[in-house]
């Protein structure tokens, strides 16, 4: 599982011009990817990192500010470009795969308290950021 964690002032994600998403205030933006071998571990190790994260202002987390977080589903994350020009996509889960942990992801960190709000998984998604810093952390499970 991989995540670009992005510290943001404001964010929006829209689906077909309608806001699905936001964050209004100070919080994160995570780019949520998954490959085949992700499960349970990954996904409860990546959001207790995510949320613990001190990449706040004055190194605060998540967790401790209270702070909305805002999940979008990104398969290109697992892109593959070394060769040629066309990204090759086999890095990346199927989405019977990729949907459920991407709900388990959002599930996690409502379980741990922290206010969640997602893009809707394998939509034509617009994103809309303020990145606040710029501060951008990329993250991979072990």
């Amino acid at each position: 599982m991989r995540a670009v964690v992005q510290r943001v002032s404001r964010a929006s994600v829209s689906v077909d011009d309608e806001v699905v998403g936001r964050v209004d205030g100070p919080g994160l933006v995570v780019l949520l990817g998954i490959t085949h071998d992700d499960g349970p571990a990954q996904t409860s190790w990546l959001a207790r990192k995510v949320r613990e994260l001190r990449i706040l202002r004055e190194e605060r987390s998540a967790a401790e500010e209270g702070a909305t977080i805002l999940v979008v589903s990104q398969f290109t994350l697992y892109g593959d470009a070394r060769k040629g020009r066309r990204p090759t996509w086999h890095r990346a889960a199927p989405a019977e795969v990729g949907e459920p942990l991407y709900e388990a992801f959002c599930e996690e960190l409502e379980k741990l308290g922290t206010p969640v709000q997602r893009g809707v998984f394998g939509a034509d998604m617009a994103v809309e950021l303020v990145n606040d810093g710029p501060v951008t952390v990329i993250l991979d499970t072990p």
